[in-house]
């Protein structure tokens, strides 16, 4: 894949760099308060730019949850079914969301397949554009090594596309969506976000989408693998799902 460099400038692209700090910090951050954090820094913005600069991002104003996907007009709507589900299982229910990712002198977009009862990540993709080709190939690629029973997204159009649904609906499986404008829905994604920032985007400084790449790469299996995870009993996203799904098999051989 190669990066074609955007138009934005210099200045504006360490508006965007300052932005995606607070927003990450803040996700309660509208254009309004962001820019008086940026004036307080320091950087000469008004709102109007401010605006412009998140919508660029893909970052809601007043919603605390990036929309990075917007929704087309001709899009299909699926209610959210996970309010009030109990979720026990792996592969009871998958999520996928995007984010932005900076470079020294451009960005990306990042997706992500999620399981929700193990936070394990399935598979990611990034991509230099927000077209859907990027989310069906990690919908692809997440399918090979299992098969949710519901499928959740917002109401973006990478997921609201005929090309991502026909997939799910190939499989038989489930489609839920994200209420407009709640920013928990699938609050387990936007913590991963904010995790995989923290511990490495913002540590880093990726020159190229193979530096990024392999950056984001290497913190997902560390995360996947070596870090242990609190509301898992301090137990890894991988030892939690890979020894269920083993599990769920054998019982599955029994019963059969």
């Amino acid at each position: 894949m190669y990066y074609h460099p955007t138009a934005e400038s210099a200045e504006n692209l360490g508006v965007m760099r300052r932005i995606d700090e607070l927003y990450t910090a803040r996700p309660f951050l509208g254009s309004r308060r962001m820019s008086w954090y940026l004036c307080r820094e320091g950087l000469e913005v008004n709102r109007k730019r401010v605006q412009r600069l998140m919508r660029l991002m893909g970052l809601e104003a007043i919603y605390p949850k990036r929309r990075l996907s917007r929704a087309g007009k001709d899009s299909k709507r699926y209610p959210y079914l996970l309010r009030g589900l109990e979720i026990i299982r792996p592969n009871q229910v998958w999520a996928a969301d995007i984010t932005y990712i900076r470079l020294l002198r451009g960005y990306l977009y990042l997706v992500a397949v999620l399981d929700w009862w193990s936070r394990y990540v399935l598979s990611w993709q990034i991509s230099n554009s927000l077209d859907a080709e990027f989310c069906v190939v990690a919908l692809r690629r997440a399918l090979e090594g299992g098969r949710p029973e519901i499928f959740n997204t917002d109401q973006g159009v990478q997921f609201s596309c005929g090309e991502f649904l026909n997939v799910l609906e190939g499989k038989q499986i489930q489609i839920s969506m994200d209420s407009r404008g709640r920013a928990l829905d699938n609050v387990f994604v936007e913590r991963l976000w904010r995790s995989l920032k923290w511990e490495e985007v913002y540590l880093k400084e990726y020159d190229s989408v193979t530096g990024a790449e392999e950056g984001i790469g290497g913190w997902f299996q560390f995360y996947n693998h070596e870090r242990p995870h609190q509301g898992l009993g301090n137990r890894t996203p991988a030892e939690v799902y890979l020894s269920r799904v083993a599990d769920r098999r054998k019982e599955l051989v029994v019963l059969g």
